[in-house]
């Protein structure tokens, strides 16, 4: 049996594709490391890499996303930083881009902060300790 290494890639829906490739990019601190124009069978897309050999492919649809939050009240996925203090700076990076985030909560194996991104969808973001 082959073992898992991991995720290769979540796929996120947009109607602004600019803007959410800026948040994860410009805000969070990731990479852009694809985008595709739209073509008459496909619709525009970037790939975003969040570390890790870990991606986001991001597609831009006429609807906008849901943003709803799991069963546990969580984003229902999310992403992390190496340190507390990562996740401190980067909670100030949303707070002064004027976006909503949450506290920075302790959990028994690490620290989490839900955020929202500017499609409203839950994004947590975590620190292990």
């Amino acid at each position: 049996m082959t073992d898992l290494g991991g995720i290769n890639h979540l796929t996120l829906s947009t109607i602004d594709l600019d803007r959410l490739v800026a948040y994860y990019s410009g805000l969070l601190g990731a990479e852009l490391a694809f985008e595709r124009a739209a073509t008459p069978a496909e619709p525009r897309l970037a790939v975003i890499d969040v570390g890790g050999g870990d991606h986001l492919m991001i597609v831009e649809t006429a609807a906008p996303p849901t943003a709803e939050l799991d069963p546990l009240s969580r984003a229902g996925w999310g992403l992390r930083v190496a340190t507390y203090a990562q996740l401190c700076e980067v909670r100030e990076r949303i707070l002064d881009a004027g976006l909503p985030v949450d506290q920075i909560e302790t959990l028994p194996t690490q620290w989490t902060m839900t955020a929202r991104d500017p499609d409203g969808r839950p994004v947590d973001i975590r620190a292990h300790r």
